[in-house]
C-alpha cells in the first residue's frame, strides 16, 4: 500500500510540474485547453484499464470446476473431497486469491483420509460479487451458511490463510461447539493503512486505475522464490474479468483488512480449542515479525517455516503438509 501511495504522489506532482511549465511557456488559453484534454484522458483511464468485462452467469459456471451452491447472498463455488465419514477441514483463503490457492494442501490433506471442504469467498473466485458490506461478520455468515446448506453438522477444524484466519477465529467463538482445532497460516492481524483508497469517490477512480491493475504483478510477493511459480499471475487474471471483483476487494480494504483483529484472537485464546499457528519467514504480505504479536495472546503449536513467503504451505510443501496433518489428526 506503501508503494500504491508514492505512485500516486509522484504522478501528481508530475503532473503540476507539467502544468506549471505549460503555464509559463504557452499561456492561460493553453492552459485552459491542456486542463481539459487532461481532464478527459483522466475520465477515461477506468474504462480504458477496465478487466471487468464478463457477468458471473450459468454459463461461465459450468465451465467451472468444482460445484456451485446457492446461499441467501448467491452463488458459492466450492470443492470438497475425501472420505465422507472422515474429520472434516475447511480451508478459508486470503484477500484476494480464490480455492486454487489451497492446491498443495487440499491434496495432502484429502490423500490422508480428511474430508475437506475449500470454498471461494463472496467477491472473488467464481462466487458471486453481491453488492454488500464486506466485514468480517458477512464473510463469517457465508461460512456458517454454507456448511448449513452442504449438511456438515459435525464439529470442524478450520484452516485460516491471512484474513481467512480471522474469519476462522470469528466464527470459532460465535460457534464454539462447530469447531474442533483452528489452523492460521500468516493470520492478518494488524490493520492495513489504505489511505486515499478510503476516501469515497476518490477511491473508487484509484482501485480502477492504480490498485486493481497493479494485483497481478504483486502477486510476485506471496513467495520467497516467485519465479517457481510463473503460471501464478496468469491464474490470478482469470478473476478478474467477472463484474464486481474491484469492488468486493476495495469494500473489503474499507470494512475488513484496514482493522485491527488481534481481539478476535484473544477470544480464541478463552475457548481453549488446539491452535497451530504456522508462517513463513520472508512472508512479504503479512510479515514475520507478526507472529510475535499472535504467540502473545495465543497459546499455539508454532511452525517457523524457513525459505518460503505467505504461502509457506504451497512454496514448502514438504516442511508444512505433513505437520499439517500430524496436528489435526491427533486426538485431543
Amino acid at each position: 500500500m506503501k508503494k500504491l501511495q508514492i505512485t500516486i504522489v509522484c504522478a501528481i506532482l508530475f503532473f503540476l510540474v507539467v502544468l506549471v511549465t505549460v503555464a509559463l511557456i504557452l499561456g492561460q488559453i493553453a492552459v485552459f485547453t491542456l486542463l481539459v484534454v487532461a481532464g478527459i484522458a483522466l475520465a477515461s483511464f477506468p474504462q480504458i484499464l477496465e478487466s471487468e468485462k464478463t457477468i458471473l452467469s450459468p454459463e461461465v459456471r459450468s465451465h467451472a470446476s468444482g460445484k456451485f451452491v446457492h446461499l441467501p447472498e448467491g452463488f458459492v463455488h466450492y470443492e470438497i473431497g475425501g472420505p465422507e465419514n472422515a474429520k472434516v477441514v475447511v480451508l478459508i483463503h486470503g484477500f484476494s486469491i480464490p480455492y486454487y490457492v489451497w492446491d498443495p494442501a487440499f491434496e495432502a490433506l484429502k490423500t490422508s483420509g480428511f474430508r475437506v471442504l475449500r470454498y471461494d469467498l463472496f467477491g472473488r473466485g467464481y462466487s458471486d460479487r453481491p453488492k454488500a458490506k464486506y466485514e468480517r461478520r458477512f464473510l463469517v455468515q457465508q461460512l456458517d451458511n454454507l456448511l448449513k446448506a452442504l449438511e456438515i453438522m459435525k464439529p470442524v477444524n478450520l484452516v485460516g490463510l491471512s484474513i481467512g484466519a480471522a474469519i476462522a477465529s470469528d466464527f470459532a467463538t460465535r460457534c464454539p461447539t462447530q469447531v474442533k482445532k483452528l489452523v492460521f497460516i500468516a493470520p492478518h492481524h494488524a490493520p492495513i493503512n489504505i489511505s486515499l483508497l478510503n476516501i469515497p469517490i476518490l477511491g473508487e477512480y484509484l482501485a480502477a486505475v492504480l490498485f486493481a491493475p497493479s494485483l497481478p504483478k504483486k502477486q510476485r510477493d506471496y513467495f520467497y522464490l516467485p519465479e517457481r511459480f510463473p503460471e501464478w499471475t496468469v491464474r490470478f487474471r482469470e478473476q478478474m474479468q467477472y463484474k464486481g471483483f474491484r469492488r468486493a476487494l476495495l469494500c473489503t480494504l474499507r470494512n475488513f483488512a484496514n482493522q485491527d483483529q488481534l481481539a478476535i484472537y484473544k477470544e480464541i485464546s478463552k475457548l481453549n480449542k488446539p491452535v497451530f499457528l504456522i508462517w513463513g519467514k520472508e512472508d512479504k504480505i503479512v510479515p514475520f515479525s507478526g507472529s510475535e504479536r499472535l504467540l502473545s495472546v495465543l497459546q499455539a503449536e508454532f511452525l517457523a517455516v524457513d525459505k518460503a513467503g505467505h504461502l509457506a504451505y504451497y512454496e514448502r510443501p514438504e516442511a508444512v503438509c505433513p505437520r499439517l496433518v500430524d496436528f489435526l489428526d491427533q486426538d485431543s
